[in-house]
């Protein structure tokens, strides 16, 4: 299935498939200017560090997605807090200050190839009225997918951050207005086939969250769930060590399997938190389930989950990292 032609024609039959969902067409993507890039005149997006995967549904008319997460782009306005300044500067320093260029490059490659583009949380660094604009500039009025932990993060100084739906519930309202879909949980039929986001940012989801996700279910359509955090298996915690151990950073693997995680943390939540816990065994079981799409941990990997689904994770974005997924 080629995927070069224009949008008219290859698109004709997703059209009001997803009208106001985080999964977005990419026929409905702003143009931007200079979005192109090439290293060494070896063409267009040769920068993007790309990974390929199909997902086998046994669907009648395939279709594209280009998975991408994790961008951090580390913005803010002259006239913004000093603070907000101060983090625009370290943060970008930090990401390698090419996250607008990277992001810019991936969705232009959506344009041109893929029929849909999500983007899987961390699109911003912290909460900046530059950083909101940005994605305003990039995504139109689709915005994007679903919500990362830095989505929730104002990086003042008196900020007090905390792992809990409390802590959260102070940037509601600021995503709400950034983006047209429930940050908490979103569902998008493409195709016949049901992407349903749901936030698990601090590596747990609430009840009300898995009965949201069993009524989809009774659909009876194949499920693709988009995430920010992945579950963590023996392997993802490994490579999440292996990728994180040399900065010095406590991330969420563990450095010892033999020792317990560290309590509060996501794999922590995973394994202990009753309704995250249930969720997970839950999964498993569920036949309509065929892929996780998820990012957080800024490397790309798969696994297998299920015995129907599949765990993709994918790299940074800031990264010029992106996974192309054909489902057919």
């Amino acid at each position: 299935m080629s995927h070069s032609n224009p949008a008219t024609g290859r698109r004709d039959f997703l059209k009001g498939a997803c009208l106001a969902g985080f999964l977005v067409a990419t026929a409905k993507l702003p143009a931007v200017e200079g979005a192109r890039f090439e290293v060494g005149k070896r063409g267009a997006h040769s920068r993007l560090a790309m990974s390929y995967a199909v997902v086998d549904i046994g669907l009648a008319k395939p279709f594209s997605v280009l998975h991408i997460s994790d961008t951090h782009l580390a913005s803010a306005y002259p006239d913004e807090h000093p603070d907000k300044i101060a983090a625009a500067a370290r943060r970008s320093q930090g990401f390698g200050g090419r996250q607008e260029e990277a992001l810019a490059e991936s969705l232009e490659w959506a344009r041109h190839n893929t029929d849909y583009v999500i983007h899987t949380g961390d699109l911003i660094d912290f909460q900046s009225r530059a950083n909101v604009d940005l994605v305003r500039k990039y995504w139109g009025e689709a915005m994007f997918g679903s919500v990362g932990n830095h989505e929730f993060y104002s990086y003042m100084k008196d900020e007090v951050r905390g792992r809990t739906e409390e802590f959260k519930s102070r940037s509601w309202k600021m995503l709400d207005d950034m983006r047209p879909v429930n940050p908490r949980f979103a569902s998008c039929i493409v195709n016949g086939v049901n992407f349903i986001a749901i936030d698990d940012v601090f590596g747990a989801v609430q009840p009300d969250q898995v009965e949201k996700f069993k009524a989809e279910v009774q659909k009876g359509l194949p499920i693709v769930l988009c995430m920010h955090v992945p579950f963590f298996t023996p392997s993802v915690a490994l490579a999440t060590h292996k990728y994180w151990r040399r900065t010095g950073k406590k991330f969420v693997g563990r450095p010892d399997p033999s020792k317990p995680p560290k309590e509060g943390g996501d794999l922590w939540n995973q394994l202990n938190d009753p309704a995250t816990a249930g969720f997970i065994a839950y999964l498993k079981q569920e036949k309509l389930l065929k892929a996780i799409l998820s990012g957080h941990e800024h490397l790309t990997m798969e696994e297998r989950f299920s015995p129907t689904a599949v765990q993709y994770l994918v790299g940074g974005n800031f990264l010029f990292a992106a996974r192309e997924l054909l489902f057919v």
